[in-house]
């Protein structure tokens, strides 16, 4: 196994437009997620093995993110604060530790 190098660039963002936009897709993205807490129990008991995509507070289920991904930006081409989940297939204990 070859050693890589990862090139890591950090850059100070002050274009007012670009920071706007950016706060607009956090809203949306919030937006999303509350609505997803507001339904997860349901989601997750319908739709175990598949890849689901929020946006316009809206769910898409399909078999890949990518897919899932393209039925949401169909529909709502003017959210940018879609997301995409995985649900496994079991529902089982799952530890997360660092």
């Amino acid at each position: 196994m070859q050693n890589q190098q990862i090139l890591i660039v950090m850059e100070e963002v002050n274009d007012t437009e670009e920071l706007e936009k950016a706060r607009q897709q956090r809203k949306q993205f919030d937006r999303n997620a509350a609505w997803l807490q507001a339904h997860i129990s349901e989601i997750y008991s319908q739709h175990r093995g598949k890849c689901i995509c929020i946006a316009g507070e809206e769910l898409f289920v399909a078999n890949t993110a990518k897919e899932a991904i393209a039925l949401a930006t169909m529909v709502h081409p003017d959210d940018n604060g879609w997301f995409t989940r995985y649900i496994p297939k079991e529902k089982v204990a799952r530890i997360y530790a660092i």
